[in-house]
């Protein structure tokens, strides 16, 4: 008898090994919202208008994007209100979309990526994959997703890297 209830928990283990690492694999697949891809560079972006120049986390040159393209202002019956592109050395590594605050949304994400993680501190739900996050937040009227990429971030901290080497070295 016991084999058996060993045997059925591999088994529902298996299975839920798999279906994670296929939700994973689709974020990472997608690699960002629509068409917008992260680490591509913001020139293949249709309707990209650059909003301001800022410091990202204080220390790298970054910018802000948004784009009116009718392509992005709705996902299936859901709104889009807007969609910031946030880059550094023009590639991009933050996507922001905020749409209206509908049940359906985090519905279809866990349909497309799997069941989120809960993040008590923040009240976000998050998706991670190899080369990307996806956070979820609900305001009071509206949803924020929030795209990362890692290798863009990793870039930021070599190049950080970088400096410290520089400085380093003059002395």
């Amino acid at each position: 008898m016991s084999s058996r209830i060993v045997v059925t928990i591999l088994f529902i283990v298996a299975n839920l090994v798999i279906a994670f690492a296929q939700n994973a694999d689709e974020l990472d697949r997608r690699n960002g919202f629509k068409t917008i891809r992260l680490a591509s560079p913001i020139d293949s972006v249709k309707g990209a208008t650059m909003k301001k120049e800022f410091m990202e986390r204080d220390e790298f040159p970054a910018k802000l994007y948004e784009t009116e393209n009718p392509e992005y202002q709705s996902i299936g019956e859901v709104s889009v209100k807007e969609v910031k592109l946030m880059t550094y050395k023009n590639m991009i590594y933050k996507i922001v979309v905020t749409t209206d605050k509908d049940p359906r949304v985090m519905q279809a994400l866990e349909k497309s990526f799997g069941k989120s993680v809960y993040v008590v501190r923040t009240s976000t739900y998050n998706w991670k994959a190899e080369k990307l996050s996806l956070t979820f937040t609900a305001h009071r009227n509206s949803i924020e997703l929030i795209y990362r990429s890692y290798p863009v971030f990793k870039m930021m901290n070599e190049d950080k890297g970088k400096k410290v080497n520089a400085i380093a070295e003059d002395f």
